[in-house]
Order: C-alpha cells, then structure tokens, then sequence
C-alpha cells in the first residue's frame, strides 16, 4: 500500500465534504475529528463481516470499497460501491447494533476515517448542526435507492448499465464486470453482450 498522508490532511478531506452541507466553528471542526478514527485496507481486507454488528460510519479517503450480500447457495450479490468522498456502512446493523447481513470489502487499497454511533450521537448533542449533515446524507441516500428501484423497474438491463456507466465513468476501471452485472441484476454473459454492442 502507498503511503498515507497525514491524518491532518484526511481530516482536511472529510471537513471539505462536511462544510459543503453544514457550517462550523473551527472550534466544532476541531471537536468533530476528535471522534474520528483512521484505517487502512488491503485490497480484498474486510471492513464488514457477515454477522459482525457494524460499529462505524466509514467515509472514503482513497480507495474503492463494495458491499454485497452472499446467499444460501454461496452466491454474491453486490448491494452498494463507495469511492472516494463517499460514505460506507450497513444502516441495518449500525442503527439497532445488531449482526450484520452483509459484507463490506476493500477493493483495492482503502484508506477510511470512521466514527461510532456514540460519537454520532455526542456529536448530536454538543453540535446539533450534525443532525441537519445527517439527515442530508439519508436523504441523498433514499433518492439513489428510489432511482435504482425505479430503474430496476423502468429499464432494461442495457438501459441500466448505460446509465451507471454515464454516472460513473471510471467504474469499469475499479469493479470486476462480474460485480457490475451483480449490481445491475443481470447475468455477466449479459453484460458481456451489452458492452460488445450485442443483443440488447
């Protein structure tokens, strides 16, 4: 793995993505990446087992990390990816603190800063603002999960792949095909087809 830069740098990160949603004090700057805690993955290196109880809210430094589900027969089934400047977690397990259904793994190397759901909720208490950062946060995460519902539904598997690759143009570079048609909910011999300019 590369070197990391200073922890004094990735808070410089996660301040920019905070400050584009909610104002604080340096003061509160300050007291907010007191509750954060630095970790590095491997590629590959889990964040999140199957079973574990998701203890943290992951944002993205570097690096590109996928969360799937692995069914009865050992199959996977890719849920959500975050890269960088993205957010990482299982609401599911992380709000009740109970074990988790899913897995969450480093694609390749990953640097996250975390913070626990006590620290969420001190941060609620001592800077109310985090509330509003929060609630913006599910927010955009309820109209991406809308979408792709809707999507799902609405378009065929070419039209959906498309429009994922429209929105995100360097994810062919990070995600094995395998995962994209996972995500996508079609086979990868369709996918295959669909970026060869084969049946639709």
């Amino acid at each position: 793995m590369s070197a990391t830069p200073p922890l004094s740098d990735l808070h410089q990160l996660i301040l920019k993505h905070v400050l584009k949603r909610i104002h604080l004090t340096p003061e509160e700057q300050e007291h907010f990446c007191s509750f954060l805690t630095l970790r590095k993955l491997l590629p590959r290196q889990y964040l999140l087992q199957q079973g574990e109880i998701c203890k943290y809210e992951s944002y993205v430094c570097s690096g590109f990390l996928r969360s799937f589900y692995v069914d009865d027969n050992g199959d996977e089934h890719t849920l959500h990816f975050a890269m960088e400047d993205w957010w990482i977690s299982d609401a599911s397990s992380f709000i009740p603190q109970t074990p988790s259904r899913i897995n969450i793994v480093a694609q390749e190397a990953s640097v996250v800063l975390q913070i626990d759901r006590n620290g969420i909720e001190q941060l609620f208490t001592e800077i109310p603002a985090f509330e509003k950062f929060w609630r913006i946060l599910n927010q955009q995460a309820m109209i991406s999960q809308d979408q792709r519902i809707l999507n799902s539904i609405s378009m065929t598997g070419a039209e959906r792949y498309e429009a994922l690759i429209k929105k995100y143009p360097t994810l062919e570079q990070r995600l094995p095909q395998k995962h994209i048609a996972s995500f996508l909910g079609i086979t990868p011999v369709f996918l295959s087809q669909i970026r060869k300019g084969g049946k639709r």
